[in-house]
């Protein structure tokens, strides 16, 4: 990374975040340092615990970038906060499993305890409540995460009252699984690519007991793969084709190769896969040539298409619709029948502009709506249509 001449509003992140963001772009290949700019995001909220105007023009500046393009990624993803966040953030699925589980009842349990909704912060700064599409949990649901770990399974709104009250007093919180609980800044620096500097933070959890439970089932029945070796080394190369189930090879011209003859299992496939296709064009040949001739004569002697036959039925003579001259219907009152004596004789379904007859309409309409005084300047609206010498 170059020198770079950050700009005022750039300036007091730069002062601290500098060098951690030079050992973020020494991660990603040269000319592809703008890979960087998701864990420069999260660096970001390590220092305001949100991206604020200066951490856009920061993540800009660094990568040489316009501020759009940063603002385009950090409104994008739910992780990137786009005001001040509180030092916990605690949130709660409410996502189909976890809802038909209670994740419903927890959240409005959390939202009446605290006195905040979604994405709101609590008036001392420790709380800020999120529900959760999805938490990659299901089988603890439902779940509430603390600064994105998980901290209390199959949760209940006591559990998730007892949770965030624990937070705001200081007491220790032991979570579920994971590691130890830690503010929202200090995950962010994780999340940044960094390791936790606290001193047996990380966890060594191994999976509970939702999480194995297909595996136990299956092992108290004796359900497993057949011929399944866990042993089995995974092969890392595709293994080479028989030589008799390559293609013919071809010269320059085009033209076949001799080979050697085709055999082997895999062209005994290949021959009867053929064979088969073969076989269902053939079929397809013959419903084509069946819908062809359809309409002519068959073996039960029915002369006429099936569509034919049915519209015959329903109109034997061909007529049209109620007879050659249709009435139209009496006007039933003394203002109606004034408005159909006034319609104009349709004409040939022209647009009014397109024919005499239009003209004459707009012509009489304009002087019908023509103002008893023109203004000399109307301005843009509603400037009434007139002819030429009119204007």
């Amino acid at each position: 990374m170059t020198t770079v001449d950050f700009s005022p509003a750039a300036e007091p992140l730069a002062a601290k975040l500098l060098e951690p963001a030079r050992e973020i772009l020494a991660r990603y290949p040269v000319g592809r340092e703008r890979s960087a700019l998701l864990p420069l995001l999260h660096l970001v909220q390590t220092e305001e615990g949100y991206v604020s105007p200066s951490g856009v023009a920061f993540c800009a500046e660094v990568l040489g970038i316009n501020k759009a393009q940063v603002g385009a990624v950090a409104t994008f993803y739910t992780m990137y906060k786009r005001r001040p966040t509180g030092e916990y953030l605690v949130s709660v699925c409410t996502n189909t499993l976890c809802n038909v589980m209670g994740g419903q009842e927890v959240y409005d349990g959390l939202v009446e305890h605290l006195g905040v909704g979604h994405d709101e912060t609590t008036a001392d700064g420790k709380i800020t409540l999120e529900h959760a599409e999805c938490l990659a949990a299901c089988d603890y649901a439902p779940v509430v995460t603390v600064n994105y770990d998980f901290t209390v399974d199959q949760a209940t709104p006591q559990s998730a009252v007892e949770l965030v009250e624990n937070l705001r007093q200081g007491r220790e919180q032991t979570p579920s699984r994971g590691a130890r609980i830690c503010s929202l800044k200090e995950m962010q620096y994780q999340l940044a690519g960094f390791a936790d500097p606290r001193d047996g933070a990380v966890a060594d959890g191994v999976a509970g007991a939702p999480t194995l439970r297909g595996v136990r089932l299956a092992q108290e029945h004796g359900v497993a793969v057949a011929g399944f070796d866990p042993d089995s080394p995974i092969t890392k190369t595709k293994p080479a084709r028989a030589e008799g189930a390559l293609p013919p090879r071809t010269d320059a011209a085009d033209k076949p190769v001799e080979s050697k003859p085709s055999g082997g299992r895999i062209a005994a496939v290949a021959k009867k896969a053929t064979e088969t296709v073969k076989a269902a064009a053939g079929v397809v040949v013959e419903k084509v040539e069946e819908r062809r001739h359809a309409g002519r004569t068959t073996d039960t002697g029915d002369l006429k298409d099936p569509e034919v036959r049915a519209a015959e039925s329903r109109n034997p003579t061909a007529d049209t619709p109620g007879g050659a001259e249709v009435a139209s219907p009496e006007p039933t009152n003394a203002a109606e029948k004034a408005g159909v004596e006034s319609n104009e004789t349709a004409g040939d379904g022209k647009p009014a502009g397109d024919s005499t007859r239009g003209e004459q309409i707009i012509s009489r309409g304009t002087a019908d709506q023509k103002p008893a005084t023109v203004d000399p300047n109307p301005g843009w609206q509603n400037v009434p249509r007139g002819t030429e010498e009119e204007k």
